[in-house]
C-alpha cells in the first residue's frame, strides 16, 4: 500500500516528498556508481508520485545517458547527500523515480527492514540477474 513519506538532504535544503509502497520493494546495485555511494533505493515510482517541495536551485545533477537509457543522479550542492535518481529507462517501463530510503525523514528501520530488498547485478550489466555475491552491499 502506497504511503507518502517525507525526505530532505542533510542541511534540509532540499525536501521532498513520495508515494511509495515499499511492498514492492527496494534496491541495491553492484555497478560502480552504486557501490561507491552506498545506494540503496527504492523500487521505481512514477515521477507523478513524486513532489519535490523545495531546493531545486540546490540540485546538483550527474546525468548518465547510455544503452540502457537515462538517468539523472541527484544530490544537494551544499551538503552533498544524494536524495534521489529519476530518467526514462524502458527496461523499468518509461519515465521513473528512484528515492534513496537514506533520504527519507519519516521512514522507520521496521518499516524499512520489513521492505523486499532486491540485488542487482550492473557491475557485469546483468540488471536482471542477482549478483553472485550481495552481502557487501
Amino acid at each position: 500500500m502506497k504511503r507518502t513519506y517525507h525526505g530532505s538532504c542533510h542541511c534540509r535544503a532540499v525536501a521532498f516528498e513520495a508515494d511509495i509502497d515499499l511492498a514492492k520493494g527496494t534496491g541495491k546495485c553492484n555497478c560502480s556508481f552504486c557501490w561507491k555511494q552506498r545506494m540503496w533505493k527504492t523500487a521505481p515510482i512514477t515521477p507523478d508520485d513524486f513532489r519535490l517541495l523545495s531546493g531545486s536551485e540546490s540540485l546538483g545533477d550527474y546525468a548518465v545517458t547510455g544503452d540502457l537509457g537515462e538517468q539523472h543522479h541527484r544530490f544537494c550542492l551544499h551538503c552533498g547527500i544524494a536524495t534521489h535518481n529519476h530518467g526514462t529507462m524502458p527496461m523499468l517501463g518509461g519515465p521513473f523515480v528512484m528515492v534513496h530510503v537514506a533520504a527519507l525523514d519519516d521512514l522507520s528501520p521496521e518499516d524499512l527492514l520489513d521492505a523486499p530488498v532486491r540485488h542487482a547485478d550492473g557491475l557485469h550489466d546483468a540488471w536482471h540477474n542477482e549478483p553472485d555475491e550481495e552481502r557487501h552491499l
